[in-house]
Protein backbone atom coordinates (compact mmCIF):
# COMPACT_ATOMS: atom_id res chain seq x y z
CA UNK A 1 0.00 0.00 0.00
CA UNK A 2 2.60 2.64 1.08
CA UNK A 3 4.63 0.32 -1.43
CA UNK A 4 3.11 2.44 -3.92
CA UNK A 5 4.72 5.52 -2.41
CA UNK A 6 8.07 3.18 -3.71
CA UNK A 7 6.67 2.96 -6.94
CA UNK A 8 6.32 6.67 -6.98
CA UNK A 9 9.22 7.18 -5.73
CA UNK A 10 11.43 4.52 -8.27
CA UNK A 11 9.55 7.08 -11.26
CA UNK A 12 10.17 10.84 -10.09
CA UNK A 13 12.83 10.21 -7.82
CA UNK A 14 15.17 7.88 -9.64
CA UNK A 15 14.34 9.52 -12.48
CA UNK A 16 15.58 12.89 -10.95
CA UNK A 17 18.18 11.60 -8.49
CA UNK A 18 20.22 9.91 -11.96
CA UNK A 19 19.30 13.27 -14.01
CA UNK A 20 21.02 15.53 -10.73
CA UNK A 21 23.27 16.90 -13.39
CA UNK A 22 26.51 16.99 -11.08
CA UNK A 23 27.43 13.58 -10.87
CA UNK A 24 25.70 12.41 -13.14
CA UNK A 25 27.79 9.40 -14.30
CA UNK A 26 29.33 8.06 -11.09
CA UNK A 27 26.12 8.72 -9.74
CA UNK A 28 23.93 6.67 -12.79
CA UNK A 29 26.90 3.78 -12.97
CA UNK A 30 26.16 3.41 -9.28
CA UNK A 31 22.48 2.44 -9.78
CA UNK A 32 22.81 0.95 -13.23
CA UNK A 33 25.33 -1.82 -11.15
CA UNK A 34 23.53 -2.14 -8.09
CA UNK A 35 19.70 -2.10 -8.87
CA UNK A 36 17.47 -5.27 -8.66
CA UNK A 37 16.30 -5.63 -12.26
CA UNK A 38 13.69 -8.46 -13.82
CA UNK A 39 12.60 -9.27 -16.79
CA UNK A 40 8.43 -8.24 -16.88
CA UNK A 41 7.68 -6.32 -19.62
CA UNK A 42 6.56 -7.99 -22.72
CA UNK A 43 7.44 -6.13 -26.38
CA UNK A 44 4.50 -3.36 -27.84
CA UNK A 45 2.12 -5.14 -29.71
CA UNK A 46 2.09 -4.33 -33.48
CA UNK A 47 -1.34 -4.30 -33.89
CA UNK A 48 -1.79 -1.13 -35.68
CA UNK A 49 -5.65 -0.79 -33.48
CA UNK A 50 -3.43 -0.72 -30.66
CA UNK A 51 -5.75 1.49 -27.95
CA UNK A 52 -2.27 3.75 -27.73
CA UNK A 53 -1.05 5.19 -30.20
CA UNK A 54 1.93 7.68 -28.78
CA UNK A 55 5.45 9.06 -29.96
CA UNK A 56 7.96 6.14 -28.30
CA UNK A 57 9.26 8.75 -26.23
CA UNK A 58 6.31 9.28 -24.06
CA UNK A 59 6.94 6.53 -21.02
CA UNK A 60 4.25 4.57 -18.80
CA UNK A 61 5.71 3.47 -15.49
CA UNK A 62 3.29 0.85 -13.25
CA UNK A 63 4.46 1.87 -9.51
CA UNK A 64 3.75 -1.23 -6.92
CA UNK A 65 4.15 -1.15 -3.43
CA UNK A 66 4.02 -4.41 -1.64
CA UNK A 67 2.68 -5.34 1.70
CA UNK A 68 5.86 -7.56 1.58
CA UNK A 69 8.09 -8.48 4.75
CA UNK A 70 10.52 -8.81 2.69
CA UNK A 71 13.49 -6.95 0.93
CA UNK A 72 14.08 -6.57 -2.83
CA UNK A 73 16.21 -9.33 -3.22
CA UNK A 74 13.79 -11.24 -1.20
CA UNK A 75 15.68 -12.03 2.27
CA UNK A 76 13.10 -11.58 5.10
CA UNK A 77 13.26 -8.48 7.20
CA UNK A 78 14.51 -8.54 10.74
CA UNK A 79 12.42 -8.62 13.69
CA UNK A 80 13.04 -5.28 15.04
CA UNK A 81 12.55 -3.76 11.80
CA UNK A 82 9.32 -5.32 11.14
CA UNK A 83 8.21 -4.20 14.87
CA UNK A 84 9.12 -1.11 13.97
CA UNK A 85 6.98 -1.45 10.96
CA UNK A 86 4.45 -2.77 12.79
CA UNK A 87 4.10 -5.43 10.12
CA UNK A 88 3.39 -8.72 11.69
CA UNK A 89 5.50 -11.35 10.55
CA UNK A 90 8.38 -12.49 7.88
CA UNK A 91 5.79 -14.61 6.08
CA UNK A 92 6.64 -14.07 2.68
CA UNK A 93 3.44 -13.10 1.06
CA UNK A 94 3.50 -10.29 -1.50
CA UNK A 95 0.39 -8.13 -1.81
CA UNK A 96 -0.06 -5.42 -4.25
CA UNK A 97 -1.53 -2.88 -1.60
CA UNK A 98 -0.69 0.38 -3.44
CA UNK A 99 -0.59 0.30 -7.64
CA UNK A 100 -0.11 3.81 -9.60
CA UNK A 101 0.13 4.70 -13.42
CA UNK A 102 2.57 7.01 -14.21
CA UNK A 103 2.50 8.68 -17.40
CA UNK A 104 5.57 10.88 -18.60
CA UNK A 105 4.56 12.50 -22.33
CA UNK A 106 6.89 13.24 -24.96
CA UNK A 107 5.34 16.94 -25.23
CA UNK A 108 7.15 18.80 -22.41
CA UNK A 109 3.58 21.01 -22.77
CA UNK A 110 1.65 18.13 -21.81
CA UNK A 111 1.53 17.16 -18.26
CA UNK A 112 2.35 13.93 -16.88
CA UNK A 113 -0.03 12.06 -14.91
CA UNK A 114 -0.18 10.00 -11.83
CA UNK A 115 -3.27 7.20 -11.55
CA UNK A 116 -4.04 5.56 -9.08
CA UNK A 117 -5.60 1.95 -8.96
CA UNK A 118 -7.33 1.03 -5.77
CA UNK A 119 -6.01 -2.56 -4.41
CA UNK A 120 -9.87 -3.77 -3.99
CA UNK A 121 -10.89 -2.82 -7.56
CA UNK A 122 -13.29 -5.74 -8.79
CA UNK A 123 -11.93 -6.17 -12.73
CA UNK A 124 -10.67 -9.11 -14.53
CA UNK A 125 -7.24 -10.98 -13.51
CA UNK A 126 -5.72 -11.43 -16.71
CA UNK A 127 -4.18 -15.31 -16.93
CA UNK A 128 -7.63 -17.01 -17.22
CA UNK A 129 -8.26 -16.38 -12.96
CA UNK A 130 -11.57 -14.94 -13.62
CA UNK A 131 -12.93 -11.51 -11.94
CA UNK A 132 -11.46 -11.06 -8.30
CA UNK A 133 -9.69 -7.88 -6.55
CA UNK A 134 -6.83 -6.28 -8.53
CA UNK A 135 -4.55 -6.38 -5.82
CA UNK A 136 -4.71 -10.51 -6.13
CA UNK A 137 -2.98 -10.34 -9.72
CA UNK A 138 0.18 -10.82 -8.30
CA UNK A 139 -0.09 -13.52 -5.59
CA UNK A 140 -2.92 -15.72 -8.16
CA UNK A 141 -0.11 -15.58 -11.13
CA UNK A 142 2.61 -16.06 -8.30
CA UNK A 143 1.24 -19.41 -6.59
CA UNK A 144 0.23 -21.16 -9.83
CA UNK A 145 3.93 -20.63 -11.04
CA UNK A 146 5.22 -21.59 -8.47
CA UNK A 147 2.92 -25.19 -7.67
CA UNK A 148 3.96 -26.06 -11.29
CA UNK A 149 7.52 -25.22 -11.04
CA UNK A 150 7.51 -27.47 -7.89
CA UNK A 151 5.81 -30.32 -9.88
CA UNK A 152 8.66 -30.08 -12.26
CA UNK A 153 11.04 -30.72 -9.79
CA UNK A 154 12.38 -26.97 -9.64
CA UNK A 155 14.75 -26.05 -6.49
CA UNK A 156 13.39 -23.42 -4.02
CA UNK A 157 15.58 -20.31 -5.20
CA UNK A 158 14.17 -20.91 -8.91
CA UNK A 159 10.47 -21.40 -7.97
CA UNK A 160 10.98 -18.46 -6.08
CA UNK A 161 12.74 -16.19 -8.27
CA UNK A 162 10.66 -17.64 -11.90
CA UNK A 163 7.16 -17.40 -9.81
CA UNK A 164 7.78 -13.96 -8.80
CA UNK A 165 8.29 -12.89 -12.51
CA UNK A 166 5.40 -14.34 -13.23
CA UNK A 167 3.32 -12.63 -10.44
CA UNK A 168 4.42 -9.21 -11.80
CA UNK A 169 3.70 -9.82 -15.43
CA UNK A 170 0.58 -10.82 -14.40
CA UNK A 171 -0.39 -7.85 -12.52
CA UNK A 172 1.47 -5.95 -15.16
CA UNK A 173 -1.08 -7.35 -18.09
CA UNK A 174 -4.25 -6.80 -15.88
CA UNK A 175 -3.56 -3.49 -15.33
CA UNK A 176 -2.73 -2.91 -19.13
CA UNK A 177 -6.20 -5.16 -19.87
CA UNK A 178 -7.99 -2.40 -17.38
CA UNK A 179 -6.80 0.65 -18.67
CA UNK A 180 -5.76 0.05 -22.31
CA UNK A 181 -2.09 1.44 -21.49
CA UNK A 182 0.76 0.04 -22.70
CA UNK A 183 3.43 -0.64 -19.81
CA UNK A 184 6.70 0.38 -20.36
CA UNK A 185 8.08 -0.01 -17.23
CA UNK A 186 8.17 -1.49 -13.95
CA UNK A 187 8.97 -0.52 -10.30
CA UNK A 188 8.59 -2.23 -7.11
CA UNK A 189 8.94 -1.06 -3.65
CA UNK A 190 8.22 -3.35 -0.18
CA UNK A 191 7.59 -1.30 3.15
CA UNK A 192 11.42 -1.08 4.12
CA UNK A 193 12.72 -0.01 1.28
CA UNK A 194 9.84 3.06 1.22
CA UNK A 195 10.84 4.20 5.00
CA UNK A 196 14.42 4.17 4.03
CA UNK A 197 13.87 6.44 1.24
CA UNK A 198 11.59 8.85 3.11
CA UNK A 199 14.32 9.23 5.46
CA UNK A 200 16.88 9.77 2.23
CA UNK A 201 15.10 12.58 1.08
CA UNK A 202 14.91 14.16 4.17
CA UNK A 203 11.43 13.42 5.20
CA UNK A 204 7.98 14.73 2.96
CA UNK A 205 5.81 17.04 3.94
CA UNK A 206 1.67 16.27 4.23
CA UNK A 207 -1.40 18.00 5.47
CA UNK A 208 -4.03 16.54 7.14
CA UNK A 209 -7.97 17.99 7.84
CA UNK A 210 -7.84 16.68 10.66
CA UNK A 211 -5.99 14.69 13.70
CA UNK A 212 -5.79 11.02 13.39
CA UNK A 213 -5.58 8.13 16.04
CA UNK A 214 -5.59 4.94 14.36
CA UNK A 215 -4.36 1.94 16.73
CA UNK A 216 -4.22 -0.47 13.43
CA UNK A 217 -1.62 1.19 11.98
CA UNK A 218 -0.50 3.67 14.36
CA UNK A 219 -1.10 6.68 12.90
CA UNK A 220 -0.80 9.72 15.45
CA UNK A 221 -0.63 12.71 13.86
CA UNK A 222 -2.03 15.93 14.07
CA UNK A 223 -4.30 18.00 12.36
CA UNK A 224 -2.41 20.52 9.34
CA UNK A 225 1.16 20.64 7.57
CA UNK A 226 4.24 18.45 9.35
CA UNK A 227 7.33 16.55 7.91
CA UNK A 228 7.21 12.98 7.81
CA UNK A 229 9.55 10.07 7.10
CA UNK A 230 10.92 6.54 8.46
CA UNK A 231 7.96 4.55 10.34
CA UNK A 232 5.86 7.89 10.32
CA UNK A 233 5.48 8.34 6.71
CA UNK A 234 4.77 4.72 6.22
CA UNK A 235 2.03 5.18 9.26
CA UNK A 236 0.38 7.91 7.18
CA UNK A 237 0.24 6.32 4.05
CA UNK A 238 -1.11 2.79 5.04
CA UNK A 239 -3.45 4.26 7.62
CA UNK A 240 -7.38 2.81 6.23
CA UNK A 241 -9.24 2.22 9.24
CA UNK A 242 -11.26 5.63 11.01
CA UNK A 243 -11.14 7.43 7.30
CA UNK A 244 -14.32 8.74 5.77
CA UNK A 245 -13.66 6.91 2.36
CA UNK A 246 -12.09 3.90 3.32
CA UNK A 247 -9.44 2.91 0.92
CA UNK A 248 -9.81 5.80 -1.60
CA UNK A 249 -9.22 8.02 1.05
CA UNK A 250 -5.82 6.28 1.86
CA UNK A 251 -5.52 6.30 -1.95
CA UNK A 252 -5.71 9.94 -1.65
CA UNK A 253 -3.14 9.90 1.40
CA UNK A 254 -0.79 8.29 -1.43
CA UNK A 255 -1.28 10.92 -3.74
CA UNK A 256 -0.65 13.66 -1.44
CA UNK A 257 2.41 11.69 -0.28
CA UNK A 258 3.77 11.22 -3.91
CA UNK A 259 2.83 14.90 -4.50
CA UNK A 260 4.95 16.00 -1.40
CA UNK A 261 7.90 13.91 -2.40
CA UNK A 262 7.71 15.94 -6.12
CA UNK A 263 7.17 19.10 -4.39
CA UNK A 264 10.61 18.74 -2.22
CA UNK A 265 12.04 17.47 -5.14
CA UNK A 266 11.44 20.27 -7.46
CA UNK A 267 11.26 23.06 -5.16
CA UNK A 268 13.64 22.62 -1.83
CA UNK A 269 16.81 21.87 -3.34
CA UNK A 270 16.85 18.24 -2.64
CA UNK A 271 18.96 17.53 -5.83
CA UNK A 272 21.59 19.97 -5.85
CA UNK A 273 23.70 18.13 -2.61
CA UNK A 274 26.04 15.69 -3.81
CA UNK A 275 25.84 13.64 -0.11
CA UNK A 276 21.99 14.08 -0.44
CA UNK A 277 22.16 12.67 -3.84
CA UNK A 278 24.30 9.77 -2.97
CA UNK A 279 22.33 9.03 0.13
CA UNK A 280 19.29 8.82 -2.07
CA UNK A 281 20.86 6.94 -5.04
CA UNK A 282 21.75 4.01 -1.80
CA UNK A 283 18.42 3.72 -0.84
CA UNK A 284 17.33 3.31 -4.13
CA UNK A 285 19.64 0.54 -5.14
CA UNK A 286 19.16 -1.76 -2.24
CA UNK A 287 15.14 -1.14 -2.05
CA UNK A 288 13.59 -0.66 -5.49
CA UNK A 289 12.66 -3.38 -8.51
CA UNK A 290 12.90 -2.36 -12.30
CA UNK A 291 12.22 -3.79 -15.13
CA UNK A 292 15.58 -4.66 -17.03
CA UNK A 293 15.32 -2.79 -19.87
CA UNK A 294 14.87 0.87 -17.93
CA UNK A 295 17.15 3.25 -19.32
CA UNK A 296 17.48 5.64 -16.66
CA UNK A 297 19.72 7.86 -17.89
CA UNK A 298 17.15 8.78 -21.25
CA UNK A 299 14.08 8.71 -18.53
CA UNK A 300 16.12 11.11 -15.55
CA UNK A 301 16.55 13.50 -18.65
CA UNK A 302 13.11 13.78 -19.53
CA UNK A 303 11.40 13.34 -16.31
CA UNK A 304 13.95 16.36 -15.32
CA UNK A 305 11.84 19.00 -17.33
CA UNK A 306 9.06 18.28 -15.03
CA UNK A 307 7.86 20.86 -12.03
CA UNK A 308 5.19 20.75 -10.14
CA UNK A 309 2.19 21.85 -11.72
CA UNK A 310 3.23 19.62 -14.78
CA UNK A 311 2.37 16.67 -12.71
CA UNK A 312 -1.25 15.81 -11.85
CA UNK A 313 -2.83 13.10 -9.30
CA UNK A 314 -6.35 11.34 -9.93
CA UNK A 315 -7.56 7.77 -8.89
CA UNK A 316 -9.73 5.95 -11.70
CA UNK A 317 -13.61 6.12 -11.93
CA UNK A 318 -15.34 4.01 -9.57
CA UNK A 319 -18.87 2.96 -8.27
CA UNK A 320 -19.40 1.47 -5.36
CA UNK A 321 -16.86 0.95 -2.82
CA UNK A 322 -19.28 -1.94 -0.98
CA UNK A 323 -19.43 -4.23 -4.23
CA UNK A 324 -20.70 -7.76 -2.83
CA UNK A 325 -18.58 -10.57 -4.52
CA UNK A 326 -19.06 -14.34 -5.09
CA UNK A 327 -15.53 -15.03 -3.47
CA UNK A 328 -14.06 -12.04 -2.61
CA UNK A 329 -16.22 -9.77 -0.25
CA UNK A 330 -16.59 -6.15 -0.89
CA UNK A 331 -14.99 -4.56 -3.30
CA UNK A 332 -14.71 -1.31 -5.30
CA UNK A 333 -16.78 -1.64 -8.32
CA UNK A 334 -15.55 -0.37 -11.78
CA UNK A 335 -16.37 -0.25 -14.86
CA UNK A 336 -13.12 -0.64 -17.63
CA UNK A 337 -14.95 1.24 -20.40
CA UNK A 338 -15.45 3.85 -17.84
CA UNK A 339 -11.90 3.52 -17.31
CA UNK A 340 -10.05 3.81 -20.69
CA UNK A 341 -12.19 6.27 -21.62
CA UNK A 342 -11.23 8.28 -18.79
CA UNK A 343 -7.68 7.41 -19.48
CA UNK A 344 -7.67 8.48 -23.18
CA UNK A 345 -9.40 11.85 -21.37
CA UNK A 346 -6.18 12.06 -19.47
CA UNK A 347 -3.74 11.23 -22.86
CA UNK A 348 -5.62 13.91 -24.82
CA UNK A 349 -6.18 16.47 -22.44
CA UNK A 350 -5.07 20.43 -23.10
CA UNK A 351 -1.62 21.42 -22.07
CA UNK A 352 -1.45 22.98 -18.59
CA UNK A 353 -1.48 26.77 -20.24
CA UNK A 354 -4.84 26.21 -22.22
CA UNK A 355 -8.23 26.08 -19.36
CA UNK A 356 -9.90 22.73 -19.01
CA UNK A 357 -13.19 22.99 -20.20
CA UNK A 358 -15.10 21.67 -17.05
CA UNK A 359 -18.16 19.22 -18.25
CA UNK A 360 -19.33 18.30 -15.24
CA UNK A 361 -21.76 21.09 -14.91
CA UNK A 362 -22.78 21.22 -18.61
CA UNK A 363 -25.85 20.80 -20.47
CA UNK A 364 -25.70 17.91 -22.73
CA UNK A 365 -25.52 18.10 -26.31
CA UNK A 366 -26.57 15.50 -28.71
CA UNK A 367 -25.95 12.02 -27.86
CA UNK A 368 -22.30 11.57 -27.92
CA UNK A 369 -21.52 8.46 -26.39
CA UNK A 370 -17.81 9.04 -25.51
CA UNK A 371 -18.79 12.19 -24.14
CA UNK A 372 -21.53 11.28 -21.60
CA UNK A 373 -18.64 8.97 -20.52
CA UNK A 374 -16.11 11.17 -19.73
CA UNK A 375 -18.17 13.55 -18.19
CA UNK A 376 -20.02 10.80 -15.91
CA UNK A 377 -16.65 9.65 -15.20
CA UNK A 378 -16.07 13.41 -14.05
CA UNK A 379 -18.42 12.83 -11.30
CA UNK A 380 -17.20 9.41 -10.64
CA UNK A 381 -14.28 9.97 -9.82
CA UNK A 382 -13.60 10.68 -5.88
CA UNK A 383 -11.87 14.18 -5.98
CA UNK A 384 -10.40 16.79 -8.36
CA UNK A 385 -6.78 15.68 -9.21
CA UNK A 386 -3.98 17.50 -7.25
CA UNK A 387 -0.58 18.35 -8.12
CA UNK A 388 2.71 18.68 -6.90
CA UNK A 389 2.65 22.58 -7.05
CA UNK A 390 1.78 22.74 -3.35
CA UNK A 391 1.43 20.58 -0.58
CA UNK A 392 -2.50 19.59 -0.60
CA UNK A 393 -4.68 18.75 2.35
CA UNK A 394 -6.31 15.55 2.88
CA UNK A 395 -8.39 13.05 5.57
Amino acid sequence: MLVWAGRTLVALVSAAVVAAVGFGWYTYRTAEDNVVRDDVIADRPDDPSSVRDLPRTASTILLVGLDSRTDAQGNPLPRDVLDALRAGEADGEQNTDTMMLVHVPADPEKKAFALSLPRDSYVDIAGGFGRHKLNSAYARAKNAAANQLRDEGADDATVDRESTTEGRRNLIATVSALTGLHIDHYAEIGLHGFSEITKAVGGVPVCLNEPVHDSYSGADFPAGEQILQGVDALKFVRQRHGLPGGDLDRVRRQQAFLAGVAHRLFSSGTLTSPAGVRTLVDALTRTVVLDKNWDLLSFATQAATLTGDHIEFSTIPTGSIDLRTPSDGSAVEVDPAQVRAYVQSLLNGPPPSTPARNTTNQRKPQADPETVIVQNLARQTPDEPMTADGIPCVN
